[in-house]
């Protein structure tokens, strides 16, 4: 039988996690109606979803209780959480994508997006970093060199 350690997550049950760490993180409680409307599912999919995750024994569940992250679900909740920050940071910081749709966007991309391309995502993120500290501003150059091109570079892909 898999263990949750070797067994990988849907991108539905990395999202429930998400939720559930990003509820609880502030010293809030997670409870099965709030990641419901945090994640705008019905609370039967929560019901399920939690079931399943207990199961793998990420998460401490109880019918009408409070959810609560094992130690293994808070190291997995982590990891999505991180390569989410990533990617969204990629998206605002490098790309200069407005916030709430690099937000979206990196919903979709942290599930697809493997550990090796997040690593690069990161040290890239960090290169362009450190240009900016040394007077060199890549993010202005790529804004103005998008505002040039961008609409050229949309076209040729059609």
């Amino acid at each position: 039988m898999a263990t949750a350690k070797t067994e990988k997550l849907s991108a539905s049950l990395e999202d429930y996690l998400e939720a559930i760490y990003n509820l609880s993180v502030d010293g809030s409680v997670a409870r099965s109606k709030n990641i419901a409307q945090a994640l705008e599912v019905s609370r039967a999919s929560v019901t399920g979803a939690l079931r399943i995750l207990a199961e793998k024994q990420l998460v401490n569940y109880k019918p009408y209780g409070y959810i609560t992250l094992t130690k293994q679900g808070c190291i997995e909740a982590q990891r999505v959480v991180r390569k989410h920050n990533i990617i969204e940071k990629f998206f605002v910081d490098v790309l200069g994508v407005e916030h709430t749709v690099a937000q979206k966007a990196a919903c979709e991309a942290e599930h697809a997006f493997g550990p090796q391309i997040v690593e690069k995502l990161l040290c890239f993120i960090e290169f362009v970093n450190s240009y900016n500290k040394n007077g060199y501003d890549l993010h202005d150059e790529f804004r103005s060199f998008f505002r040039k091109h961008g609409s050229i570079a949309a076209g040729d892909s059609n």
